[in-house]
């Protein structure tokens, strides 16, 4: 265990993915900020300390994640132009789904103050699905003006259907069911037809 005042390098993500560990093995049920801080190996109260409850904790680890995948996205423009189309949004698709743990999300938006601390920082232009819905529709609309898309392709209809599944995935998505990817794959390749030449 980390002793008792020595600064944990990494702290937040140290706690965020043992949390993730947590959710994982044990279910939503199973998160307290004591399960989180044994997977951690630190002190009981490190979590109280830097955050404001578990609530606050769970709030700022979608916050972190969605950050994460919003990060992602955003880095679509610098590949406009290079490898396939499908092959780049499904990337930045599985990435958004690999980056939150559907039983996190769950927990989310089962505990009204993280729910509310969320919905917040989001309105207050914490990076989110608003942000990766931008991203993709931008570079749809590099890839058109390239000729890689159909001209008559409506870049941001694409977007939004795409992040809205990814969404729609993330929140609904069974360990037993469909392969994501698969189901990404058949959404791109049916929003993005090749264009004609």
């Amino acid at each position: 265990m980390s002793p008792r005042g020595v600064a944990i390098p990494d702290l937040r993500e140290r706690l965020f993915a043992a949390a993730e560990r947590v959710v994982a093995r044990d279910g939503a049920a199973g998160l307290t900020s004591r399960a989180v801080t044994a997977e951690a190996d630190c002190a009981k109260g490190v979590l109280h300390t830097h955050f404001a409850g578990l609530d606050g904790f769970v709030a700022e680890l979608v916050l972190d994640r969605f950050a994460r995948g919003a990060r992602s996205a955003r880095a679509l423009a610098g590949r406009a132009g290079q490898g396939e189309v499908a092959g780049n949004l499904a990337e930045v698709a599985l990435g958004l789904l690999d980056s939150l743990d559907p039983g996190v999300v769950g927990l989310a938006l089962t505990r009204p103050a993280a729910a509310l601390h969320t919905r917040e920082a989001l309105r207050s232009g914490a990076p989110g699905f608003a942000g990766v819905e931008e991203s993709v529709r931008a570079y749809l609309e590099a890839e058109r003006a390239r000729g890689r898309v159909p001209a008559g392709l409506d870049c941001g209809a694409v977007a939004l259907a795409l992040v809205g599944t990814v969404h729609h995935l993330l929140m609904t998505r069974d360990p037993d069911g469909p392969d994501p990817a698969e189901t990404t794959a058949h959404l791109i390749a049916a929003l993005v037809p090749a264009p004609l030449t």
